[in-house]
């Protein structure tokens, strides 16, 4: 083992011989890497040894790909691996392959070289750094195979610095604190499901329950006081000892979407669950009450309402909504009754905004922007509103081949050019996005001029007013096409949901705590709602976002996290803790 003090104190040769192994037969990595001594923590190396593979040529980046062997492919089997190629991937179990993995891997490896020139990499450590199974693998290795080849080289280049990020974890003897914790239990959760074949967690199922019963469980033994509320929400309170002591709230939402993934929503009680455990193991209290919730629904699976959890603790729930009936007429309110809950006490879930010191919100960001980066965190300036609508088309149905196309009264063709629009239009704007998510053409045929179309729209921006601008120029924009081409429309809004803007003294302390775990700080508006959103109806609020791997890609069983990005999230929000100061 090495330590950072010793790599300080290396002359050149001495640190490039030493971190020798952590890229690939690469040594001018380090080397460029050397001038940015002395580091201050592991993260700061790891930063410039990245920073070193970011700055270097595109053609000094494809001979780093280049130099790592392919996955049980001529090196392995010639025993030609470096030491540390040859550990990862007998930790993946690749020198235990069957005839049919190994014939399948060989085929991979040959295609994949084919199509782009050089060879797959994969950590396959693995996002937990236990090792992926040799089916993961194969499964990953066939759909990166269809992605383009420029896609590729980015995502090959971020694999080999989660490598190198791992070796260096062992050189360096890093143990992680917080995150292997946070990525077991996640784990844990995924395995209570609505369905057998993936991971689907609706409001009060049986596995919704669970999932609660087990949350409490933790806080329980984090040193919590734990209590699940009347519409199921689990909240644990980690007490002051100050007199007069106010609180200051943290979650997320432990429902998801049908097949979803295993860390949207839940990492925002996870990794908060870890910090208090940590601080209950020190006998460490804080100068203010910390308030864990797990929101019981956030993404309106069940019953087609969002935020069930956090506008009941915002004091904003509708009642309205018990009377709300799921795909099998079962009532909100008789749902919430058959688990065990009392409906009369939702009012009282509300807190008092003058006890509350703001609202923090750990998250996946739930896109690309942080892993494009190469930044573990973000600090979130606003969650986006939304505006949504469905729309109908109507023009008239004919036979394809007698129509002459002056004739036409085509609806697809219509909303083929109002997509266009949408893009176009939302084109203009660097935090504004509109997308057509459902696109049909009912009782469609081959040979019939579509007489109806319907799509929806969801345009959102962080700015309330330029959303709304372009909303108004597309539905402005939708009526020409529709008057131009003799179509009548229906258009139905369905959400208009105002941005939420994060509280600027709450994003200085973030930020400041990213900035002292040795990250750059970077500021970023969310695309997606959050419970946060509804939480702003009571009190200041301020989101922290973790990197996405696979794309960015959420709401999906793709969706990943690291335990190294988990780690210093949880570190962060530690430090934020311990320096908070409330707002005058």
């Amino acid at each position: 083992m090495t330590t950072l003090t010793e790599l300080n104190g290396c002359d050149e040769a001495g640190f490039i011989e030493r971190l020798g192994g952590i890229y690939e037969h690469s040594p001018w990595i380090p080397q460029r890497a050397y001038a940015a001594r002395p580091f201050a923590s592991a993260t700061a190396l790891k930063l410039a040894l990245q920073a070193a593979v970011n700055a270097a040529a595109p053609e000094r980046q494809l001979e780093l790909i280049r130099a790592h062997p392919e996955l049980a492919g001529k090196a392995a089997i010639a025993g030609a691996l470096t030491r540390e190629s040859s550990g990862e991937q007998a930790k993946s179990g690749l020198h235990l392959c069957s005839a049919e993995e190994f014939a399948a891997l060989q085929r991979l490896n040959a295609d994949y070289q084919a199509k782009f020139g050089f060879p797959f990499i994969l950590a396959v450590k693995g996002p937990d750094g236990e090792g992926l199974t040799r089916q993961h693998i194969i499964a990953t290795f066939a759909r990166r195979l269809q992605q383009q080849r420029g896609d590729e080289i980015a995502e090959c280049l971020r694999q080999i610095k989660r490598i190198a990020e791992l070796r260096l974890n062992d050189l360096l003897g890093c143990a992680l604190e917080f995150g292997p914790a946070i990525m077991q239990w996640s784990a844990t959760l995924a395995t209570w499901s609505d369905s057998p074949d993936n991971l689907t967690c609706a409001y009060l199922s049986e596995a919704h329950r669970k999932t609660a019963a087990q949350l409490a469980e933790w806080m329980a033994a984090a040193g919590m006081h734990v209590h699940i509320d009347a519409v199921g929400n689990v909240v644990g309170r980690y007490r002051s000892d100050a007199p007069g002591a106010k609180t200051l709230i943290t979650g997320s939402h432990y429902d998801t979407v049908r097949n979803g993934g295993k860390y949207d929503g839940r990492l925002g009680i996870l990794l908060p669950i870890a910090v208090v455990r940590h601080l209950h193991e020190r006998g460490e209290r804080l100068p203010f009450h910390l308030d864990i919730i797990g929101f019981a629904e956030e993404e309106g699976v069940r019953f087609k309402s969002t935020f069930l959890g956090s506008n009941a603790v915002a004091g904003t729930f509708d009642l309205a909504l018990l009377q709300q009936r799921d795909a099998d007429g079962i009532t909100m309110g008789a749902a919430i009754a058959a688990a065990g809950h009392d409906i009369g006490a939702i009012p009282a879930i509300g807190r008092d905004p003058a006890g509350l010191l703001g609202y923090i919100e750990v998250h996946i960001e739930q896109g690309p922007v942080l892993l494009q980066r190469d930044l573990a965190l973000g600090v979130v300036t606003a969650i986006n509103g939304s505006s949504r609508y469905l729309v109908e088309l109507r023009g008239l149905a004919s036979h394809a081949g007698t129509t002459p196309m002056h004739m036409r009264r085509d609806a697809a063709a219509a909303a083929a050019e109002i997509v266009l629009l949408v893009e176009r239009r939302c084109g203009q704007g660097a935090a504004l996005v509109g997308t057509v998510g459902q696109l049909d053409v009912p009782g469609g045929s081959v040979n019939v001029i579509p007489g109806q179309c319907k799509l929806s729209l969801d345009i959102r921006a962080a700015d309330d007013t330029e959303r709304l601008a372009a909303v108004a120029d597309i539905l402005d924009g939708i009526a020409a096409i529709c008057a131009r081409r003799n179509i009548t429309s229906d258009i139905q809004a369905i959400v208009s949901a105002d941005a939420a803007p994060c509280a600027p003294w709450l994003m200085r302390q973030l930020g400041a705590a990213v900035e002292r775990a040795g990250l750059p700080r970077h500021d970023l508006p969310s695309g997606a709602g959050h419970d946060a959103m509804a939480m702003a109806a009571v009190t200041d609020i301020g989101m922290l976002f973790t990197r996405c791997g696979n794309g960015g890609i959420s709401h999906n069983p793709l969706e990943t996290i690291t335990a190294d990005d988990a780690d210093i999230a949880a570190r962060v929000l530690l430090d934020f803790l311990r320096h908070f100061q409330p707002t005058s």
